[in-house]
């Protein structure tokens, strides 16, 4: 019966995408791995590489409905090494809208829902540095900021690095 309703899942989101000849200009799918560099909030600035590491994974879909407009939608699992013992640490939940800046420059506005309780939203500013026949690859500045769990406010710098199909 589960089978049942992602099929019917799935055909509802083909269906709103309605794939005629000018809804979207391209579909890719991408992969990458993203380090937050500082994390902020009221109490503390916690610094990756220096009293943790932490590393997100993010797969997901492009489909632009223009050359300048499109949707994405991401999903990011966490890994966090803290005094020799690693997890995984939650996974997000990153939909969003992204927008052609011309000369590779992309910028995403994505909400932001994670399996740890937080929410919040996610600018990023990404830049396509080679592009071949069958992938492109990209640099990234996500500027993720959360909220809620019982948790301050927070805001992190990180650096993405990728691969576009």
């Amino acid at each position: 019966m589960q089978l049942k309703n992602l099929q019917c899942i799935l055909m509802l989101l083909l269906s709103a995408a309605s794939f005629s000849q000018n809804s979207f200009h391209k579909i890719s799918a991408y992969v990458g791995v993203m380090h937050p560099i500082v994390t902020i909030n009221r109490d503390e600035t916690a610094l990756n590489f220096r009293d943790y590491y932490a590393v997100g994974l993010p797969v997901g879909i492009n489909l632009w409905k223009s050359e300048k407009i499109g949707f994405s939608f991401e999903v990011v699992p966490n890994i966090k090494d803290d005094q020799g013992s690693s997890k995984v640490t939650n996974l997000l939940f990153h939909p969003g809208i992204l927008a052609a800046l011309g000369h590779g420059y992309t910028f995403a506005g994505r909400a932001a829902f994670e399996s740890s309780g937080r929410y919040g939203f996610t600018p990023v500013l990404s830049k396509t540095v080679l592009k071949s026949q069958n992938c492109s690859y990209f640099l990234a500045l996500p500027l993720p900021v959360r909220f809620g769990n019982d948790h301050p406010a927070s805001f992190t710098v990180g650096f993405q690095a990728g691969i576009v199909f």
